[in-house]
């Protein structure tokens, strides 16, 4: 038996890294046996009194879990913010005392709660969680509600169910022979933990998590700690992990959690826990961070701007940004299909067109399968609010898994595999499904990468190819089931959903970091569903050629037939003209919808057209482009390919799809300017400007006065609802009360046509001035023998340097690597020529390659932040493979 007396304390806490001295405290207090016990805390008092905070609004107590302590929240001890910050070392951990007591979960909410009363906290009390100091702050918050004003969580639990298994990092630390060998005697526990950052931690953040923990006598608690999970139906601490879990639902207080979803612990799953436990609650997912979140991401800011919305003097108003904006009469989602289904002109009329299968789905045969497959999910146990993640190539299969989603509630979850893998498995985890609905493929990747949800297959599949994938049903005997369903009760798919619950999350291309879930509720679907009919011209005798895939789901909300051409749906850029032609021929005159990428190659593949299939597209009355804008030159191009089409390159983002448009004559009428002009405001919207400032930022004011370079804002019925679990990211985009801000910069004409000049992320600042990159790239392919060409910049804000990179036209020798290389002299001279002539800006550095990185859904946006970093790197000297 170890002898876990007499352990030592340390008598004085060493100076640590990013902790002002004057923090630390010492304090005594009753334990749960009535002992005396030496508590190690940090309290921000004295920077609170340095700031002249006489009143601090309340206390926000700080809980940390194993195998760290109150350094963990160090940034927001240091955080300007007017509130009083107390985090505690755990007795057992950090430099609190060794008492050589086991300590069960109960053991330390009481303890927690006898420590707050020996500091005779008063007022407002926020607890503020991590791992399993989660699950203590949250029995503090329970026995001590007289106080509780709000609860923050950051990568914590409060379940874990019997039948789930504990995280691998657990189930290998508790395994026999394993526990005091991996937790006590050696560090191997906690240098583990450490080791879960990536970016890793600095050797300074590592050396203080380390220091209180040298030696196994000061490693016990750790130990502990992680032999009081209560994963056993006889543990000790059962009991009151099942009280917690249950009293945590009648919390009725803000609530924020914060979440690292790298964490290979506390994973997502613990926190849709959470949230169906207090759904309420703001989320916040960082998502590169991991386990140790307060270090991977500024949790400090967000809590800081939560608090001020939440406890300030004017607490803000939660409204989307649509409800500013004028409205239409709303619409019921594939009601339009029922319609089309009951009218006997059009009943039998083609709905949607498969050119890979050559089916030809009418209106009635949709409507009949959207209401089995409905009343079958249902049936099944798919109800309103379930998300559903469709992972379905377009086609009849997915249109109406859709819009049988749409018709009982539940929410359609939409990330394309034009994601790429990575991409997709962080949207697909990250939106929480409840199921996923897919192909053979999809459901093997569902299986393999651990994505959560329960699995249906497309098709009925063999026994064994069921249980190899974890199929519960399939889509055709969700149709059997409704079916039979049906026809006992009519009416039983109930009343339409209400217009402001959610319907669908449409993932962004993540051209500009990871993913983004754009919430729409059902009232913004049908508004944009309106908005893109409205500029196409859709209706039942003209449908929609979707070139992008995605695209195809909007026809039916509009009556208007679809198809996709027969292409690879996750690469724009494989669309041929002759695929197109033939597409257009199975509808007769329907509009176009095409990624820039696409336009590029069907221009490219134009000779291999016959005459038959250019008959075909010479009927075609538009074509619309989204992704990226459409130079002029290239509209005229597509005019030998679409002679008769009204060509519009229009503006817009997943979160608000059209937001203005233009033709060509529109951009010939506007000529040269500062960006690429993408036309006039739609109806029903309206765009501002926030101006920049010197150092890139933007001012507190929107304005629409011309020629006024900012973040492009816009405010319109068919602006997304909000982001999925971005809260921060949320509340940035709509700092500006009633409008989208986009992240886009550019400015308003005197005809009040927009302009578009980058990404705000990408705006440059040299000691010439701010300059944003539309302009120069657009400068630089002026220059002969450039294709296209990207634009970064390099160094501290105010003294960028510019660099340029180039892909070469079929006039120039093109690099077969991807890899760049210094631009030959002449180009170099030749392009810094341009830029200097349209910018008054120096370039420091040329360099040709390949191929410029492209975002994958469009592969038309380059990745600015990617050449940035590849210059970077290579300005100082390191080796860089492909940007």
């Amino acid at each position: 038996m170890v002898n876990r007396r007499n352990v030592e304390d340390i008598a004085d806490v060493p100076r640590q890294y990013g902790v002002d001295d004057r923090l630390h405290r010492i304090v005594r207090a009753r334990d749960v046996h009535g002992e005396q016990r030496r508590w190690h805390l940090l309290d921000n008092a004295p920077l609170l009194a340095e700031r002249g905070v006489s009143e601090p609004k309340g206390t926000l107590l700080c809980v940390h879990g194993n195998p760290t302590y109150s350094y963990l929240f160090r940034s927001l001890l240091q955080a300007d913010i007017p509130w009083r910050v107390i985090a505690v070392d755990q007795l057992e951990m950090g430099y609190s005392e060794r008492t050589g007591t086991v300590r069960r979960l109960q053991d330390r909410i009481t303890d927690l709660s006898l420590l707050t009363d020996s500091l005779d906290l008063r007022g407002k009390v926020i607890t503020v969680g991590h791992d399993w100091g989660g699950i203590v702050s949250l029995g503090w918050a329970l026995d001590n509600r007289d106080q509780l004003a709000g609860v923050i969580l950051t990568n914590t639990a409060i379940y874990q169910g019997l039948d789930e298994k504990l995280p691998a990092s657990l189930q290998l630390a508790t395994a026999p022979g394993m526990l005091a060998a991996a937790t006590s005697r050696t560090n191997a526990f906690l240098r583990t933990t450490l080791s879960l950052s990536d970016p890793p931690l600095p050797q300074q953040v590592r050396e203080e998590y380390l220091a209180p923990y040298k030696g196994r006598p000061r490693r016990w608690g750790i130990e502990d700690f992680v032999a009081d999970i209560p994963a056993t139906y006889d543990h000790p601490s059962r009991p009151t992990l099942e009280r917690l879990a249950e009293g945590v639902k009648e919390l009725d207080v803000p609530t924020l959690m914060v979440w690292g979803p790298r964490d290979v612990v506390f994973s997502d799953r613990y926190l849709k826990d959470l949230l169906q436990r207090i759904p309420h609650a703001d989320v916040h997912r960082y998502e590169n961070a991991s386990h140790l979140v307060w270090d991977d991401a500024d949790v400090a800011g967000t809590v800081a701007k939560w608090l001020a919305d939440n406890y300030g003097e004017e607490p803000r108003e939660e409204r989307s940004v649509s409800s500013y904006a004028t409205q239409r009469e709303p619409i019921h989602l594939g009601e339009r299909i029922s319609e089309l289904a009951a009218d006997p002109q059009h009943a039998e009329d083609a709905a949607v067109v498969e050119m890979h299968t050559g089916r030809t789905i009418s209106w009635r045969l949709l409507d009949t399968r959207v209401k089995e497959l409905a009343a079958g999910m249902l049936a099944h146990g798919v109800g309103p609010g379930d998300r559903v993640n469709v992972l379905v190539p377009p086609g009849a299969d997915l249109t109406a898994t859709i819009y049988a989603c749409l018709r009982i509630g539940a929410v359609a979850v939409v990330a394309d595999a034009g994601l790429g893998v990575k991409g997709l498995t962080r949207a697909v985890v990250g939106s929480h499904p409840d199921y996923i609905i897919g192909i053979e493929k999809a459901l093997a990747a569902a299986r393999s990468l651990n994505w959560p949800g329960q699995r249906i297959s497309v098709r009925e599949l063999p026994s064994l190819d069921r249980i190899a994938l974890g199929v519960e049903t399939s889509l055709a005997q969700l149709a059997v089931e409704g079916r039979n369903l049906l026809a006992l009760d009519e009416t039983v798919l109930g009343p339409w959903p209400e217009q402001d619950d959610d319907a669908a999350i449409l993932f962004t291309s993540g051209s500009t970091g990871p993913a983004k879930g754009a919430v729409y509720t059902h009232r913004q679907l049908g508004a944009m569903f309106h908005a893109v009919g409205t500029v196409l011209g859709m209706r039942p005798e003209r449908g929609l050629v979707a070139g992008f895939a995605p695209f195809a789901l909007l026809g039916p909300a509009i009556g208007a037939p679809c198809v996709v051409p027969d292409m690879d749906v996750t690469a724009p850029a494989t669309l041929t003209a002759s695929a197109l032609a033939d597409a257009v021929a199975s509808l007769g005159e329907p509009a176009i919808f095409t990624a820039p990428a696409a336009l590029i190659n069907i221009l490219a593949t134009a000779g291999e057209l016959s005459e038959t299939q250019r008959a075909a597209l010479a009927k075609v009355p538009s074509f619309f482009s989204a992704g990226a804008p459409i130079p002029a030159n290239r509209l005229r191009e597509l005019k030998n390919v679409l002679p008769n089409a009204t060509a519009l390159t229009p503006y817009g983002m997943t979160e608000c799809l059209a937001v203005t448009a233009i033709d060509l004559d529109g951009i010939i009428t506007a000529g040269e300017g500062n960006g690429v002009c993408v036309g006039t405001p739609l109806e029903g919207v309206e765009v501002a400007i926030a101006p920049l400032t010197e150092d890139a930022s933007t001012g507190d004011e929107a304005t629409t006065e011309p020629e006024v370079s900012g973040e492009v804002l816009v405010r319109a019925p068919h602006v997304r609802d909000r982001y999925l679990m971005l809260w921060d990211t949320t509340r940035h985009a709509s700092r500006y009360e009633g409008w989208h801000a986009t992240g886009d910069v550019g400015h308003l004409d005197a005809e009040g046509r927009l302009w578009i000049e980058g990404r705000m992320a990408h705006v440059m600042t040299t000691p010439e001035g701010v300059s944003t990159p539309v302009v120069i790239e657009k400068a630089v392919e002026q220059t002969r023998g450039v294709k296209r060409a990207g634009v970064c910049a390099v160094g501290p804000l105010g003294t960028q340097q510019l660099v340029v990179f180039v892909e070469p036209d079929g006039t120039m020798h093109r690099r077969r690597s991807d890899i760049p290389r210094p631009a030959p002299s002449d180009l170099a001279i030749a392009v810094r020529r341009s830029v200097f002539s349209a910018t008054g800006h120096p370039v420091a550095a040329v360099y040709t390659t390949r191929q410029l990185p492209t975002d994958i859904r469009h592969n038309s946006k380059i990745d600015r932040a990617a050449l940035a970093r590849w210059a970077e790197s290579t300005l100082r000297g390191r080796k860089a493979g492909r940007p």
